[in-house]
């Protein structure tokens, strides 16, 4: 049985199940999520707790299975964690997995509570024998990261849990807004910049004033996260994660090959479309899955094909800049090359008008590139 995270709680009051799944690369709300399983099953007599770590190849399964098997005979309340780091338990694990999966099912989960950890799992993983043996066996639940549009939200039920506010109105919202960006990217300082508010203020509204002396920036970025920002034409974001990146020393090479794959893969999905193929299709043929899909959606009836050739070039202009290769024409730093390329192409998914050519973006006053 699948669950949202927010079901959570309201699950757990209602009985515990005896098998667990969760997957995700959120560590505070996994963390939080496990916890409340953990204290739910102590509650219920679960006093006992066995860890089994799957790391590498060597990991001994039959111990697993024969410490469950222990369990049942002896009928021990017991609370057992199963996490598997990589995400792939090999063939003898995933035979393992749906054999303990059948043992929760055959009586073990009224003695034994067990929480089986995973990092993000692809759809492929998610639909293999093993998971499907442990979801049907009990509770899964996805832990999703928090996406930045939702963020602010988030943040004030965080405050509002602790008895703090924001003002209300558009104040609040640009304080929130401000919040937001300060820890983009980073849930657990996110959380840990709230629990300091609440030591440091009482109960009752915050000011502006108050959150920007007191939050800390401890935004964290990644290529991926950029790239969506792109293409939802994000234009001020997209400036402010690059800062990031750079400061956070990330490859140049990397940001430019992820804003290039963007760029080729918009180039094929258009021409495919033209062709005569239906928009999802195309999508589907050039892995465009989850996220993107829907932002690509959007994003292809602004770019036009001139918009896009020229996108082509600059990319490829681009990729030289960042290998150390001068052109005339673009900035000699590959940072600012990779700040001009990424507005080329943000400005017109933003519906900025006038053409994204190699004259430069809008909000960039940088040397055009000749034609």
């Amino acid at each position: 049985m699948q669950l949202r995270l927010d079901q959570l709680p309201q699950h757990l009051r209602q009985g515990l199940r005896g098998l667990y799944t969760l997957h995700g690369d959120e560590p505070l709300l996994a963390q939080e999520a496990t916890d409340a399983i953990r204290a739910a099953a102590r509650a219920a007599g679960h006093t006992e707790r066995s860890v089994y770590t799957v790391a590498g190849a060597h990991f001994d399964w039959s111990e697993l299975l024969a410490g469950a098997q222990a369990l049942s005979l002896f009928a021990s309340k017991r609370i057992v964690e199963i996490r598997i780091p990589g995400g792939k338990p090999g063939k003898e694990g995933s035979e393992a997995l749906q054999r303990y999966a059948d043992a929760v099912q055959g009586g073990l989960g009224e003695d034994v509570v067990t929480l089986v950890t995973l990092p993000r799992l692809d759809k492929a993983t998610q639909s293999s024998a093993w998971f499907s043996a442990l979801d049907g066996a009990g509770v899964s639940l996805r832990i999703d990261p928090i996406e930045r549009r939702v963020l602010p939200q988030w943040i004030a039920q965080r405050l509002s849990a602790q008895g703090q506010r924001v003002q209300a109105g558009e104040a609040g919202q640009r304080t929130l807004a401000f919040f937001a960006d300060r820890v983009e990217g980073n849930l657990l300082a996110t959380h840990q910049e709230i629990q300091k508010l609440g030591l440091l203020y009482p109960e009752g509204e915050l000011s502006f004033e108050q959150v920007e002396a007191a939050v800390l920036n401890v935004a964290r970025y990644d290529v991926f996260k950029l790239a969506e920002a792109v293409l939802a034409g994000q234009v001020g974001r997209v400036l402010r994660m690059l800062d990031g990146l750079e400061a956070e020393g990330e490859a140049a090479v990397l940001v430019h090959w992820t804003l290039a794959e963007d760029i080729r893969a918009l180039k094929r999905v258009k021409d495919a479309v033209a062709a005569g193929r239906p928009l999802p299709m195309a999508l589907r043929e050039n892995r465009v899955w989850g996220v993107k899909e829907k932002l690509y959606e959007r994003a292809l009836p602004r770019l036009t094909d001139t918009t896009l050739a020229a996108l082509l070039h600059a990319a490829q202009v681009c990729d030289g800049l960042v290998k150390g290769l001068p052109h005339p024409d673009w900035p000699a730093e590959p940072w600012q090359a990779l700040r001009r390329l990424a507005l080329m192409l943000a400005e017109p998914c933003a519906g900025i008008t006038g053409p994204a050519t190699p004259a430069g973006p809008r909000c960039l006053a940088l040397k055009p590139l000749t034609q």
